[in-house]
């Protein structure tokens, strides 16, 4: 654990912006699979997916883990699924099946849609 004047403080202000970044990404993600969906191919849905493949490519690089989660086992001892984002315990254990299978099915219907 790193030393700090207040430990605590520094996890609340990394789990404050994981969630935000966590939020953002998700927004992006529903983004893709409503663009799909609705037939709305535009530069805005290509930067979205260009986007999400740049996280995808960063959780690579870091062994699947957010580099966030790293940074907040410094300032804690307690690092249990999602203690260092503010989410649910279910959906911080699920979170990348649930939003990789999203992403994956808003691509595929955005690949049908310029198919067709």
């Amino acid at each position: 654990m790193r030393k700090s004047r207040n430990p605590n403080l520094m996890l609340f202000k990394i789990k404050v912006l994981h969630t935000v970044i966590w939020a953002f990404f998700v927004l992006t993600i529903l983004y893709i699979l409503y663009a799909g969906i609705m037939n709305r191919i535009s530069p805005l849905l290509w930067i979205a997916i260009s986007l999400i493949i740049v996280e995808g490519i960063i959780l690579l690089i870091d062994g699947g883990r957010c580099p966030l989660t790293r940074l907040g086992e410094e300032y804690t001892n307690k690092t249990d699924i999602g203690f260092d984002i503010f989410l649910p315990k279910w959906v911080a254990k699920y979170n990348k099946t649930i939003f990789t299978t999203l992403y994956c099915i808003g691509v595929i219907i955005v690949i049908y849609r310029i198919l067709t």
